[in-house]
């Protein structure tokens, strides 16, 4: 099972901010799309992504100016990526070690999509399901 998969299922569509968009529009893109995270691009590459809590530490130590700011200017960089064809288990387990909750999917420069750590506990759940009761069905027909 690989992040292609997962995006098969959701799809591809990312909702992601150019590197000089305001921290003011990139917060209110997360609002609107009720999201945790958007990677952030230039000239179509990703460069960095930002988070609830890029925003929310830079807020305590810059206060309500960072909002005027560019999305560079709080973004993570460089962004921690994946491409589709990456074993599900080894993005969970690079998300774990990295403490992070996102991972865009890029596929060579392009963004191609973007996973959750729930998207991908999901998908291992619902998969663990599907053999758990294939295995019953498999118990009960002997």
């Amino acid at each position: 099972m690989t992040i292609a998969a997962i995006l098969g299922g959701k799809g591809g569509d990312v909702v992601s901010v150019e590197c000089d968009t305001s921290v003011r529009e990139a917060v209110s893109r997360l609002a609107q799309n009720r999201i945790g995270a958007v990677p952030v691009t230039r000239d179509g590459r990703v460069v960095g992504i930002m988070s609830e809590r890029d925003i929310i530490y830079c807020l305590e130590r810059a206060g309500p100016e960072v909002l005027d700011m560019t999305v560079e200017k709080v973004m993570t960089a460089p962004a921690i990526t994946v491409s589709p064809n990456v074993p599900i288990l080894a993005a969970l387990s690079q998300m774990s070690a990295r403490r992070i909750r996102h991972l865009p999917v890029v596929e060579g420069e392009r963004l191609v999509g973007i996973v959750s750590i729930g998207d991908l506990v999901a998908y291992r759940i619902a998969r663990i399901e599907e053999e758990a009761e294939a295995m019953r069905a498999y118990i009960q027909s002997a």
